[in-house]
């Protein structure tokens, strides 16, 4: 399982219209995981479009694969400006040796949501949107910290202690011209594991609704 960082110069057209249309950058990037007579296999890969910027004024964007990408059959002309090494997850996070209790800085562009009906609601009122992710977390192999009991102040309301931003509506066209639509929001706190297998898995395949959209990418940094 490996990492990529790579940063697009918003000057190209091509660059632009990904970072406008989050379905279109994803079939961009499949290219690199597969030759064009061919589908892009199911999982190969997650990502998420970072919300900062790198000190060149371009767009980052994080990919976990299966595999080491091939980059230059993207084929587009200044399309991407650079990729930063990439990093082996397995050595780097220990995932053979994680333990319960391990903690982790993580970060989480996921879609909030409930059905009803038949129907996928995105989840809009903060507290909602905390409980999910908690709820995510029981059921992924990881825990978050509450909100100190003590603090009588007003944003506590007994939940997660987990910063949310950047509520969103994505949108997309399939080469259909289908429209494609989704509620995001982006997590980001310290987690503990408490199960290192359902852990593992969770961070392999990804969290939630929305992956071809750039959602449900767990990335995690270790706690020493």
């Amino acid at each position: 399982m490996f990492l990529h960082r790579i940063h697009l110069d918003p000057r190209c057209r091509e660059a632009r219209r990904d970072l406008a249309d989050p379905y279109q950058l994803h079939s961009t990037l499949c290219r690199a995981f597969s030759r064009p007579d061919k589908k892009c296999p199911e999982g190969e890969f997650l990502w998420r479009l970072e919300p900062e910027i790198d000190l060149m004024g371009c767009p980052r964007i994080l990919i976990q694969s299966r595999k080491i990408p091939d980059w230059t059959s993207i084929g587009v002309k200044g399309w991407m400006v650079k990729s930063d090494p990439a990093l082996d997850l397995k050595d780097r996070l220990k995932l053979d040796s994680l333990k319960i209790g391990r903690r982790f800085r993580f970060r989480l562009r996921a879609n909030p949501c409930v059905t009803r009906k038949g129907k996928r609601l995105g989840l809009l009122r903060l507290e909602e949107q905390e409980t999910w992710v908690g709820r995510q977390g029981e059921q992924h192999g990881f825990s978050l910290p509450l909100i100190g009991i003590f603090n009588l102040s007003k944003s506590t309301r007994g939940q997660y202690e987990v910063q949310i931003s950047q509520e969103q509506m994505l949108r997309g066209n399939q080469h259909s011209g289908n429209p494609v639509r989704i509620f995001s929001v982006l997590y980001d706190g310290v987690l503990s594991v408490t199960d290192p297998d359902k852990f593992r898995v969770a961070l392999q395949t990804g969290i939630g609704h929305g992956k071809v959209m750039g959602l449900g990418l767990l990335s995690v940094v270790p706690i020493f």
